[in-house]
């Protein structure tokens, strides 16, 4: 009988901190949640690093997957690409991505959305750079969801800044159910020219300062008086105060 036997006390256990660190989880279901959130391909050397799989099983797991993808017609596929994996919609759908992008979204644009549209629609071509001086913010992400939307598209380049232009596209027009550009409200005299619109960079000159007022002068003294005129009368009043006899004249 040992002595833990007699004591009563359990044999002591040692565990291994890093078995708990690192959790195996089912392999494919694993894969679908990173591929699924994941921005650029992965190999899968990396995805083997987080599901806490072995290489060759998380390849042979991959190929499966995406051959059961293809079997079952789904909306998506996993592909190949870049030396690693991704999903990616099928090319058969992508008509009804693109429908839900320009129309399903369109409702959804933004006040500034909205206004830097209208600045590109009466000033094209413009840059992002003159549209940002007219609206007085920055608008490259507005800009962006412009360009996904399908409603401005790049129109060449500034031959003097080499700056990228835009301007409206026909899916604009029909969005607008505008004809050409022509059918524009006249709003364009409410907006400033192109020339009188410096780059962003350009800081206003400061307000030259305001002259700083003089201090009042002291009235002078009868010493001061009769220092500077040795014949004038310390004891006579001010030219502003009248002599008694004056002001009974």
């Amino acid at each position: 009988m040992s002595d833990s036997d007699l004591t009563g006390d359990a044999p002591e256990t040692t565990t291994d901190p890093s078995a708990d660190a690192e959790v195996s989880y089912p392999l494919r279901p694993a894969l679908e949640a990173i591929l699924m959130v994941a921005d650029q391909p992965l190999d899968h050397l990396l995805l083997a690093s987080a599901v806490a799989h072995p290489p060759a099983q998380v390849e042979i797991a991959l190929v499966e997957l995406a051959r059961s993808y293809d079997d079952e017609d789904r909306g998506f596929e996993l592909r190949q690409v870049a030396g690693g994996w991704r999903f990616y919609t099928r090319s058969e759908y992508a008509g009804a991505v693109e429908r839900f992008v320009l129309e399903g979204q369109q409702a959804r644009l933004t006040q500034a959305a909205l206004e830097t549209m209208a600045v590109v629609a009466y000033r094209q071509p413009v840059s992002r750079a003159r549209v940002s001086a007219i609206r007085g913010v920055n608008v490259d992400g507005v800009m962006r969801t412009l360009v996904t939307r399908g409603l401005v598209a790049e129109a060449g380049t500034d031959v003097e800044t080499g700056a990228v232009l835009y301007a409206t596209t026909p899916y604009f027009l029909e969005r607008m159910g505008l004809s050409s550009l022509d059918d524009l409200p006249d709003l364009a005299p409410f907006l400033p020219d192109m020339d009188d619109v410096d780059d962003p960079e350009v800081v206003a000159a400061p307000e030259p300062a305001a002259p700083e007022p003089s201090e009042p002068s002291e009235p002078a003294s009868a010493d001061d008086v009769q220092a500077a005129d040795p014949t004038a009368d310390p004891t006579a009043d001010a030219p502003a105060d009248r002599a008694p006899d004056e002001e009974q004249a």
